[in-house]
């Protein structure tokens, strides 16, 4: 007899395989060029291996992907204008002083558009993309990625644990070649950041427009310092 039996079939929400590609740590942003910092703690002998990178990376997470990345993604996620994206991302180059970094945010932002047009096309990244083409707005990658997964349907949270974690992904790749640490010292470290990430994830949410830009000034100092290295691996 035929099988009359209907089956159901959950299948993953419409968002999960774009959000997993813009959150590809191979995507080709740039993030490979740059350390953001960690280069000059390196090079001072601050990190020199798995246990004082993981405590850099803590840090690192707990305070700029915390305060500027983060919340900009946030906030260009919950911007109900094409005029709202536009003042966060000043709001973002505007806290980024070191100079390297500023260059970083405007190369990957571009990067991140251009690809986020392609996997998540719409009206509001299309105008973002239009203000940092006319040069209206600097570009920034976490603003293009709150853009495009508010248009995919991304809740917030999963949003941000993403685009965090993609970073440290980024960063550990990095320190790999640039310490240098192995594979599984990689693993163990990312491993580490799953807490401190999902506490940034649940800060992020509850923060208000006087935390915008809180950052640790030893951190803005490597930056700074890192473009005068005699010898450098990275563009940050």
């Amino acid at each position: 007899m035929p099988n009359t039996r209907t089956e159901r079939v959950n299948e993953p929400p419409s968002y999960l395989l774009p959000l997993l590609q813009l959150s590809d740590s191979a995507l080709p942003t740039g993030g490979f060029s740059h350390s953001f910092g960690m280069e000059t703690f390196l090079e001072r002998g601050l990190i020199d291996g798995e246990a004082s990178f993981a405590g850099w990376l803590s840090q690192f997470v707990g305070i700029q992907l915390t305060y500027s990345d983060g919340f900009a993604l946030r906030l260009a996620y919950e911007a109900s204008s094409v005029d709202e994206i536009a003042r966060v991302d000043r709001m973002i180059a505007a806290a980024a002083l070191p100079r390297e970094v500023r260059e970083a945010g405007t190369k990957m932002g571009a990067r991140m558009l251009a690809i986020a047009g392609t996997v998540a096309p719409g009206a509001r990244l299309a105008g973002y993309a239009a203000d940092v083409g006319s040069g209206r707005c600097a570009g920034h990658p976490a603003v293009a990625f709150g853009v495009a997964g508010r248009q995919l349907g991304v809740p917030l949270e999963e949003l941000l644990a993403s685009y965090l974690f993609t970073a440290v992904t980024s960063l550990t790749q990095n320190a790999i070649r640039a310490i240098p640490i192995g594979q599984d010292a990689g693993q163990r470290v990312l491993l580490g950041t799953h807490p401190r990430i999902m506490d940034a994830v649940r800060r992020i949410q509850a923060l208000d427009a006087d935390d915008f830009g809180i950052t640790a000034p030893g951190l803005e100092i490597a930056q700074m310092r890192h473009e005068r290295q005699r010898v450098r691996m990275f563009m940050s």
